[in-house]
């Protein structure tokens, strides 16, 4: 009964101080289970654990047959995400993206359908290294003077960018991806699971969102030619010291690894034949990105530590999760939570298990942080699914489905660059964003359900 009130106290405790911000992520997901941890100890509530055992556990993995308390570890995932991390950002001090941009101004030049059809397609292309705040800069960089130019709406452009950025966030190495594989210990395969429904809603915003907005634009305003001085113009890039890191020349030798690398990524989750360790890829992808790219030595240690903050950031994020899941699981305080609960919830919806967390991680993603959900409001819930015969893999596809809405929650700081670069209000881009989100949702859904990584019903 006392590990039971010090696992609800314990949760209680870290939602409290992650939804204030009196901690950082990391902070809390170290420092609180260890407190609760050595107070159950030291009281004789739990007995016969090593702390520090359970901290390596997290991090590192056990071998225990029993499911609530088998961990795979999060040690693993960290060093993938460090690497994949390091290697998009190559990929954009590289140029990689700066044709598409460029090739896509060009052939829209100043008819309205193709400027947003072009907004879409370069906002998917440049999400794909998972950080918001790159992919803000880079879209309004270039579209903002083509809109301000053609006098078209920003809201379409503000609308656009957060759709395909969010979509483009279930990538293994985006935020809550990464979250949801630390604390359900699923592996990058998972990428494989979620690409259908992911290149399903990339075509929706471009086909049919983007060309909806266009089709009322050209009504609106017409279609106005630019002229080539005008294109050039807003193609040029006139930092020198964003010129100095550029690659153009490697082009192609970028595109083609690239290319590789994420389709050997996808295909190794369908063939065992080919499979090969996330990390291992990212690993060599980044060692031949560096050594292609940037060769001098001293050339390379400033592009790591230029890109260092943001990977180090979501490795310490991951590697907290691990330590909050072995102490958390370790001392019992798990499975006494998760046996509360599941005296509290009606037998009648356990079947419906995985669409309760699908439905739940709308409102609890948007109103909470990421790191709030995953390793807060998850954690429990994981926990009674699998009593309840659901799997890891089932679990955490079923809590990345809200992630079509959590980029319009107040609490995303990137959307506060967007929103001041294109001038909209937000209560306004939130509720036009919204009903396109509510669709990609429903994609998300019925995608996983009908290729069957998620039972709407698990006879019970």
């Amino acid at each position: 009964m006392l590990l039971t009130v010090f696992a609800y106290a314990m949760m209680v405790v870290f939602m409290y101080v992650i939804m204030k911000k009196k901690m950082s992520p990391f902070t809390a997901l170290v420092l609180i289970p260890l407190a609760f941890a050595l107070v159950a100890v030291l009281t004789g509530v739990v007995q016969d654990v090593n702390i520090g055992t359970l901290v390596r556990q997290g991090l590192f993995g056990n071998n225990s047959k029993d499911k609530l308390t088998a961990m795979k570890g999060t040690a693993e995932t960290g060093v993938m995400l460090l690497f994949a991390i390091l290697y998009f950002s190559l990929m954009l001090d590289s140029g990689l993206f700066d044709p598409i941009t460029n090739k896509m101004i060009r052939y829209a030049k100043g008819d309205p359908m193709k400027v947003l059809v072009a907004t879409a397609i370069v906002a998917a292309a440049v999400s794909m290294n998972g950080d918001g705040t790159t992919t803000t800069l880079i879209c309004c960089s270039a579209f903002v003077p083509i809109y301000k130019k053609l006098d078209m709406k920003l809201m379409n452009l503000g609308v656009l960018v957060i759709l395909q950025n969010t979509i483009m966030n279930l990538l293994p190495w985006g935020g809550p991806t990464a979250r949801a594989m630390s604390v359900l210990g699923v592996e990058a395969d998972i990428l494989g699971y979620l690409a259908p429904g992911m290149v399903l809603s990339i075509l929706y915003v471009i086909f049919f969102v983007a060309r909806g907005m266009g089709k009322k634009e050209r009504a609106r305003l017409g279609i106005k030619e630019l002229t080539d001085a005008e294109l050039d113009e807003l193609t040029t890039i006139s930092d020198p010291e964003v010129l100095a890191i550029r690659r153009p020349q490697n082009f192609w030798i970028n595109a083609v690894m690239t290319l590789v690398l994420v389709g050997w990524l996808v295909a190794g989750s369908f063939i065992d034949a080919i499979e090969v360790k996330p990390v291992v890829l990212f690993l060599i992808g980044t060692g031949l990105a560096m050594m292609i790219n940037y060769p001098d030595l001293k050339t390379q240690s400033k592009r790591i530590g230029e890109n260092a903050g943001d990977a180090v950031q979501v490795v310490l994020l991951v590697f907290g999760a691990g330590v909050f899941m072995g102490l958390f699981q370790g001392t019992g305080m798990a499975k006494a939570l998760t046996d509360s609960i599941v005296h509290i919830i009606p037998q009648q919806l356990a079947g419906f298990w995985s669409l309760i967390i699908a439905l739940i991680s709308v409102p609890g993603t948007f109103f909470l942080t990421n790191d709030g959900f995953y390793y807060g409001v998850l954690i429990p819930f994981a926990e009674i699914g699998r009593q309840y015969g659901f799997t890891d893999m089932q679990m955490a596809l079923a809590s990345l489905m809200g992630q079509a809405f959590h980029l319009l929650s107040p609490l995303v700081a990137f959307i506060y660059l967007l929103l001041r670069l294109t001038g909209l209000d937000m209560g306004e881009w939130q509720r036009e964003s919204a009903k396109y989100a509510a669709v990609v949702f429903v994609i998300f859904v019925v995608t996983i359900v009908l290729m069957g990584h998620m039972p709407l019903y698990l006879a019970q």
